[in-house]
């Protein structure tokens, strides 16, 4: 008898329950963030077919492609090269990074934060779903921003002779930034996951 009221589960209080209950606020923001990855496939869909009617000879295409690769200051290009297309091509792979950033916060995010989708079955579960939480996810959005940033630094150093030496160097200094950073937060997550054994000396260490 005893056994079975220590395993039934407690009431939860009003106030507790409430406070529980607010999680579901974040929902409004998953959804908005849904709604900004709509809005980044049909920016990738609208670059992308600019690029091809400007490959088929489409003036209106190309010149806006053109546009979108010229640099303030320096003489716009005159026409689709290797250069234009690699830069209309890293813009697009820049798009598919920050959508897979978005995937990743409003995936782990209302997993971790929110509600348990409960896609172990499923066959398309990401992996990194499956252990998932809050320092597991803070290192995957520190790696997926220094991919982001690493898009715009060669996007930089593909027109380097365009750009004055304080550019260069502070949008390098930025990147490193970010590289530091997403060391320093792997670093304090692996220390939390696997805290350094005391010495026998240690007041704390059982006798």
């Amino acid at each position: 008898m005893k056994d079975s009221q220590q395993q039934s589960p407690r009431k939860i209080g009003i106030l507790p329950n409430l406070i529980f209950m607010s999680r579901w606020l974040q929902l409004p923001l998953y959804l908005g963030l849904i709604l900004a990855q709509c809005v980044y496939v049909y920016h990738f869909w609208v670059e992308l077919s600019d690029l091809i009617g400007a490959a088929l000879g489409n003036a209106a295409s190309l010149d806006h492609i053109l546009d979108a690769v010229a640099i303030t200051g320096a003489p716009r290009p005159e026409k689709l090269n290797e250069q234009t297309i690699m830069l209309v091509v890293l813009a697009l792979i820049d798009v598919v990074m920050i959508s897979n950033l978005l995937i990743m916060v409003i995936v782990g995010g209302y997993e971790t934060f929110v509600s348990r989708m409960n896609l172990e079955s499923h066959p398309d579960q990401p992996e990194w779903l499956s252990h998932v939480n809050a320092s597991v996810l803070k290192v995957k959005l520190a790696t997926a921003i220094i991919g982001i940033s690493s898009i715009h630094l060669l996007k930089t150093f593909i027109n380097a002779n365009l750009y004055d030496v304080k550019t260069l160097l502070a949008q390098t200094g930025i990147h490193v930034t970010f590289l530091v950073s997403a060391m320093a937060i792997a670093y304090c997550d692996k220390l939390m996951a696997h805290p350094a054994p005391q010495s026998p000396d240690s007041p704390d260490t059982p006798h």
